[in-house]
């Protein structure tokens, strides 16, 4: 299990999971899985990241990993 803040900075921003998908190009079914704490590509991480509206410098205050 990867240990992410996806959910907590998502429900922060009062983003719904399709929302959050929608921004970062991804499914909605992706963005349950990296809540969930599934693995995910690196592509994904900066597409999530970018949509949160995070700089790629900040990823280790979304992915701890």
């Amino acid at each position: 299990m990867i240990m992410n803040s996806v959910k907590k900075l998502r429900e922060e921003r009062l983003m719904s999971k399709a929302e959050l998908a929608r921004l970062a190009g991804v499914s909605p079914i992706t963005i349950d899985r990296i809540e969930r704490g599934e693995e995910c590509r690196m592509e994904t991480k900066r597409k999530i990241l970018l949509a949160l509206g995070f700089s790629l410098s900040d990823k280790n205050k979304v992915f701890q990993d």
